[in-house]
């Protein structure tokens, strides 16, 4: 069913979208995937919500365009074929798998394996895999745009985009600190990162304090110099390895693998010698402020952050008061070291101040979180957030500093600028988290580079443009902003360049390919002329200007001013479009029908992404429109949703656990993987992929389709019914209401909600009105449930549009379902009565269960609806009064007014309605009668037993006067005992 709608589809072009000026546009995107392996359910999410978001629009009226494309650019790609270079088997084994989904012969998977250590092979195999499997899902996606990052006539858009940064002084080259794998040579970003989408990346800057030990310095890193008032001693791992080294000109003490980071550093090292921390133990420094301290023995530091030395401050530092504690304890190590004088005579130095602690917060919280010992590493981290950022925040410090009286964080600065001044203080930067490897292997560590490319977005004129762009814009959901607030203001010097992999060069500096999320932040714009390219051969034309640019460093001006020439006009509206037409050699009309197309489809109206590339890729995005394109060419809406993990785990190749769009595909369909996406949980939350509720959707979508094939084997009534029962008027109304809600909630990217009311609440809907149509005129039921699947299979379209597809034509339609416009909403049909009163039928349902269970009984079932008139009256009257905001007591008094000697009988009504026992809407008293009447033999479906309705007003059958006990919406119920020989229902 599948490959044959979408073999109608593509080779038709339905979704593929041209300029129209009759119909709004709406134009939506999915940040390109990166190839480097096939589609996985991740992207399936990601990808499947924008699908539904086309389909929907398309059905609004929207002439909708959803293209794609592919990202090649950076190392991941050019990093899998190093590791096939160097004979990775584990990787290898990795790659042919995902090969194998695609191809059956192992010889054959060999051969494609082998080939990928050229890069470009990689990308081509993975390319053409990703268009398989991104229309094996249906996606409604414009396929004659398609290009890649690599392409020469991409790159030519790359130039101008930078060409425009430069020009506006937004990219600069200087000294600063980066990402940096010492291995490979280069500045590295997020994507060159193994799980670098992720974790979430720092570079934090240490500040190193000198303490003299002889003719060397023994230089500790913290983040709190404004503590070295409050210093006790000063920590090493005496397991460790520490080198003595010129740094420059400077005899330094740190740990070996601290001074192979500084060298990356702007610091000239020079190692002296090596020795065991151990050798340091016992000896006492003097600190940068006079004072004499022990330096003593602590496993909980670390020699792979930054010096592998911290100074002791145990009033202030949770790790140095636990750390002090336990070595006061171990007499071994004392003795061993023999500094059992030195250690006993520690005590904490109060110097801050902060309200609602004692003297010493580091001891109150570690007592209070009951910490072991400094391997207790889970709390002393708690413990150490807590304190620090209460001290930053609200510390004052104390009268035994210079700085008494001044907060934690004025202190701080004017610390590290004294202790700067007398040449005691320096600086080192580490990655947090520490330990981060490249998809290549090799290790990162932060580096300060010179020469290094950046693009400035702490520039004041962008940063007010960013701020601007992100405040006109829609963020879905709206908790998001902030994410977006908080990383538009931290975003400063960032590097834009590597000195590998795949990409476009720096045209004036070829040395230099310009990263992965540098060159993916207004690809949007290139959708847009893309296939215009390729079809007058401006494609070929623009990628020869690109090599002649980077052969010449920029120096031919001819061809830079040709393409800077083109896409200015395309995409500003500046400079005369004859001569750019005869720059390139084309009809000036060709240039003014790619202008005229860009105008058309931009701005984009919807980005939707992952949350993961909020804090990259999104705000670049933001950023580089507001920079390059005018205001009115901003981007309109993000929205975006949360990761996937399978049964409880994080999804990793790594881990093994991945599981491939391919895979989910065969075997369980895509309309099925497309409703469980839907379905399985909000945009904000976590998608959690298990195989069992996978196959519970697929059970559904299984009963949806067999009841569809029962309805379009009934056939269409020949005349529409005079007059419509109430069960009839109940589902046209539910399908009204569906129609109207279901389109707010996809308007409002509540597809969850959307996927409940149409996959599972409508479908509850039909197969009730289908328990009890044998009891209804036959050609009612026929003209009602083709006129509920004509509307419902529509509303299935945007999410299983191949199932929908194939009921739609079923039906003898001859159009596409998936081009059809979204239902009417008949206002006529939405009935609040009907509807209310079956919510009552639900609720009898339950309460019958209930009496049964009670009572033990189960035969006949007396059901006594409506209380007298009189008690409708009043009953809607305390609905009324609810709806206004009275108080409970207010309404028993207006009500024992209104209706003199029923005061008892207000009280109740009140309470239960207050309490749930009632509902809260109104109810008539025929409809709920006649509605109860009307799927009496769907009770008594649902029971098992055989039901009786009556008239509480006048029963027929009421031996234990329970007719009396009738509310509304709360019928009374009497069971009589099962006769022995009844047989069931």
């Amino acid at each position: 069913m599948a490959e044959r709608w979408q073999r109608e589809w593509y080779l038709n072009g339905v979704f593929n979208a041209n300029p129209d000026n009759s119909r709004p546009k709406y134009f939506i995107t999915v940040p390109y995937p990166y190839i480097e392996g096939p589609p996985h359910i991740g992207h399936g999410r990601t990808f499947t919500i924008g699908d539904i978001v086309a389909r929907f629009r398309r059905m609004m009226g929207y002439n909708v365009l959803f293209p794609i494309a592919f990202h090649i650019t950076g190392t991941p790609i050019q990093a899998v074929a190093d590791r096939l270079s160097k004979g990775d088997a584990e990787y290898e084994s990795r790659l042919r798998r995902e090969v194998g989904l695609y191809i059956n012969d192992p010889v054959k998977v060999s051969e494609i394996v082998n080939g990928f250590k050229d890069p470009w092979n990689i990308v081509n195999f993975f390319k053409d895999r990703y268009i398989e499997d991104f229309k094996a899902m249906g996606y409604s996606m414009d396929f004659r745009r398609i290009f890649m990052t690599g392409d020469p006539h991409y790159s030519s858009f790359i130039i101008w985009q930078y060409v425009k940064l430069a020009s506006k002084g937004y990219l600069v080259r200087g000294r600063h600190q980066v990402l940096y794998a010492p291995d490979e040579n280069q500045a590295v970003g997020e994507h060159d990162i193994r799980g670098g989408d992720e974790l979430s990346i720092d570079i934090i800057q240490f500040n190193l304090l000198k303490f003299r030990l002889g003719d060397s310095y023994l230089v500790a890193a913290t983040l709190r110099p404004e503590t070295i008032y409050g210093a006790t001693n000063v920590w090493v791992n005496p397991n460790s390895t520490y080198v003595e080294a010129l740094v420059n000109g400077e005899r330094w003490i740190v740990s070996k693998v601290a001074a192979w980071k500084l060298q990356y550093q702007d610091k000239e090292v020079k190692v002296l010698r090596e020795f065991s921390g151990s050798e340091l133990v016992g000896k006492v420094v003097e600190s940068p402020i006079g004072a004499k301290l022990p330096v003593l023995p602590a496993t909980f530091v670390d020699e792979d952050t930054a010096t592998g030395v911290v100074y002791s401050v145990p009033a202030h530092a949770p790790y140095d008061y636990a750390a002090l504690m336990d070595l006061k304890r171990d007499a071994d190590t004392l003795r061993r070291y023999g500094i059992e004088e030195l250690v006993k005579g520690i005590e904490p130095i109060s110097i801050i101040k902060l309200p609602g602690f004692g003297k010493y917060p580091a001891k109150d919280i570690v007592e209070k979180l009951g910490v072991k010992g400094q391997g207790d590493r889970e709390k002393l981290d708690e413990a150490t957030g807590i304190v620090y950022r209460e001290e930053f925040y609200n510390g004052v410090m104390a009268e035994n500093t210079p700085y008494s009286g001044v907060k934690v964080n004025e202190a701080r600065v004017k610390v590290i600028e004294d202790l700067r001044g007398r040449g005691l203080l320096d600086t080192m930067y580490e990655v947090e988290p520490r330990r981060v490897y490249t998809r290549g292997g090799s290790r990162v560590i932060v580096a300060v580079i010179k020469d290094q490319w950046f693009l400035n977005f702490g520039d004041p004129t962008w940063k007010s443009l960013m701020i601007k762009a992100l405040g006109e814009m829609k963020i879905i959901p709206e908790s998001y902003r902030q994410n977006f607030k908080a990383t538009l203001d931290w975003l400063s010097m960032r590097p834009c360049a590597r000195k590998r992999g795949l990409g476009t060069r720096m045209p004036w500096d070829p040395e230099w390919v310009i990263e992965s999320l540098s060159d993916s932040t207004i690809y949007m714009a290139f959708y847009t002329i893309a296939h215009r390219l390729a079809e007058t051969g401006l494609a070929s034309r623009l990628g020869e200007l690109a090599k002649r640019v980077i052969e010449t460093k920029a120096s031919d001006k001819e061809a830079l001013d040709a393409i800077v020439g083109f896409y200015d006009y395309v995409f500003l509206g500046q400079g005369d479009p004859e001569a750019v037409a005869k720059a390139l050699g084309v009809d000036r009309g060709v240039v003014e029908g790619i202008r005229a197309e860009f105008e058309y489809w931009y701005p984009v109206d919807q980005r939707h992404s992952g949350i993961d590339l909020v804090t990259n890729h999104l705000s670049f995005f933001i950023a580089h429109h507001a920079a390059i394109f005018p205001e009115r060419h901003w981007p309109r809406a993000i929205s975006l949703n949360n990761f996937v993990i399978i049964n409880g785990r994080r999804m990793s190749k790594s881990l093994g656990n991945a599981i491939y769009l391919k895979e989910a595909v065969n075997k369980y369909s895509p309309d099925l993987v497309r409703l469980y996406v839907a379905y399985s949980a909000d945009l904000e939350n976590v998608m959690d992929w298990r195989d069992e509720e996978v196959d519970t959707v697929l059970g559904r979508l299984m009963d949806i389709w067999n009841t569809a094939q029962v309805i379009v084997d009934m056939g269409k009534a020949s005349v529409e019914p005079r007059t419509l029962s109430i069960p009839t008027r109940w589902l046209l109304s539910i399908l009204n209401r569906t129609i109207a809600e279901g389109a707010r909630a996809l308007e409002e990217m509540r597809i969850r909600e959307y996927a409940l009311m149409v996959f599972f609440n409508l479908y509850d809907a039909v197969k009730t009105y289908m328990t009890i149509m044998d009891e209804l005129p036959r050609d009612e039921v026929k003209y009602t449930l083709w006129k509920v699947l004509e509307a419902w299979v529509k509303l299935m379209q945007p999410i299983t549009p191949h199932m929908a597809e194939e009921i739609w034509h079923s039906m003898g339609n001859t159009t596409y379902v998936s081009t059809e416009a979204w239902p009417r909403v008949e206002q006529q049909y939405i009935n609040d009565d009907v509807e209310n009163a079956f919510k009552v039928v639900d609720r009898l349902i339950e309460d019958i269960r209930e009496v049964m269970r009670v009572s033990g009984q189960a035969g006949t079932v007396n059901v006594y609806v409506g209380p007298p008139e009189q008690v409708y009256e009043m009953f809607n009257d305390v609905i009324d009064m609810m709806g206004k905001g009275a108080a409970i007591r207010d309404i028993i008094r207006t009500l024992a007014n209104r209706y003199r000697g029923r005061g008892e009988l207000a009280a109740r009504l009140t309470n239960d309605v207050a309490s749930g026992k009632l509902p809260r809407f109104k109810l008539s008293r025929d409809m709920e009668i006649n509605v109860v009447r009307s799927f009496k033999t769907y009770i008594e479906r649902r029971l098992g037993v055989k039901v009786v309705v009556q008239d509480a007003t006048t029963p027929i059958n009421d031996p234990t006067n329970k007719a009396r006990q009738a509310l509304p919406g709360r019928p009374a119920i009497y069971v009589e005992p099962k006769p022995a020989n009844e047989a069931p229902l």
